[in-house]
């Protein structure tokens, strides 16, 4: 479960006997020690226009990438090219999951048919990217991070079906039909970069 209070949270899974402890959105978090930082960039835009929400996109200056240990872009299309010290993970989707439960569909069972695309992600343009890049025809629905979604955010005059990102597809089980998919989505970082980072690990205790 979660826990507001991250360092509270870290002392706790550290009491349960973990050794490892990953945190998401965690360069900001300063009373939290840290043994290894990884900045994680979104390919396309990096960092974007240089300034802090709400100005721009960034939770840390971009002055503040100095001190990580490790760099990783970020690409939902495959066409990114990493510049040095920078790791690339690729992002793929093999099925659209119906949120009402059944078999899952190939996604590229869509290929080539207009769908609603939706996403409440910190960059909705990636996911609706990684549709189009599959060759299916999207009507985009961008919402602001962590939106809480209803039913009637979903009224969009038509009866498309509505593919939608993992991190929004739980908040809409309660009024889902069996026109929403949710769209898994796995990443993949060269065999070297967890070779380097266990390696940083390993020196970080000495």
């Amino acid at each position: 479960r979660a826990d507001r209070d991250r360092v509270a949270g870290a002392r706790a899974l550290v009491a349960a006997g973990c050794n490892v402890i990953v945190c998401d959105d965690g360069l900001q978090h300063y009373p939290l020690a840290r043994d290894v930082e990884i900045e994680v960039l979104d390919a396309t835009r990096r960092h974007g226009n240089g300034q802090l929400i709400p100005a721009g996109p960034l939770r840390e200056p971009v002055a503040r990438a100095a001190d990580c240990d490790f760099h990783v872009l970020n690409d939902a299309v495959g066409d990114a090219e990493p510049g040095f010290g920078e790791w690339l993970m690729r992002q793929s989707a093999d099925n659209a999951v119906p949120l009402l439960g059944g078999r899952a569909l190939p996604l590229d069972s869509f290929a080539g048919k207009r769908v609603h695309a939706v996403a409440g992600i910190g960059n909705p343009e990636r996911f609706f990217a990684m549709l189009r890049s599959r060759g299916i025809a999207v009507v985009p629905h961008a919402f602001a991070d962590h939106h809480r979604f209803t039913a009637e955010d979903f009224e969009f005059g038509s009866d498309l079906p509505v593919l939608m990102t993992e991190k929004d597809a739980v908040k809409c089980g309660g009024f889902a039909n069996d026109r929403h998919f949710s769209v898994p989505i796995s990443a993949q970082l060269p065999e070297a970069f967890w070779i380097a980072l266990l390696d940083s690990i390993r020196q970080s205790h000495a």
